[in-house]
């Protein structure tokens, strides 16, 4: 099975909606035009095509020097327990280098699976929740 992986070839917002609900991954994917805005200001987009098919996204927001927050990580359930999700990670955190670390926030079900490919559990967080 050959998978591609890129930095630069970016998914359309349909095609991110269409993955995120596969994956079911909790996003606001009824509203397109704000799926959109998440692309268009996420400055690191890591994705995993198969046949031209968007199979995995790592979506960052990075100062490429300090931190990187690993906003959404998914892949689509029929290319799981593949590795695809661990290359996503670590295509991510070739681009961003040894000086920038790499965070993020897990829904419950993935508690398991960051510490698996490398992660260590952090227990320093805060956050002031969205309204919307």
């Amino acid at each position: 099975m050959e998978i591609e992986y890129s930095c630069s070839k970016r998914p359309t917002a349909i095609e991110v909606i269409n993955l995120y609900n596969q994956a079911g991954l909790a996003r606001p994917t009824n509203d397109e035009a704000r799926i959109a805005k998440m692309l268009e200001n996420s400055n690191l987009i890591v994705t995993a095509w198969h046949d031209e098919r968007l199979i995995g996204i790592c979506r960052c927001i990075t100062d490429w020097a300090w931190c990187c927050y690993l906003s959404d990580l998914a892949v689509d359930p029929d290319f799981k327990k593949t590795g695809i999700g661990k290359e996503l990670v670590r295509v991510t955190k070739d681009k961003i280098g040894e000086e920038c670390m790499l965070l993020l926030l897990s829904v419950p079900t993935a508690f398991e699976y960051y510490p698996k490919i490398g992660f260590e559990k952090e227990n320093r967080a805060f956050m002031l929740p969205r309204n919307k």
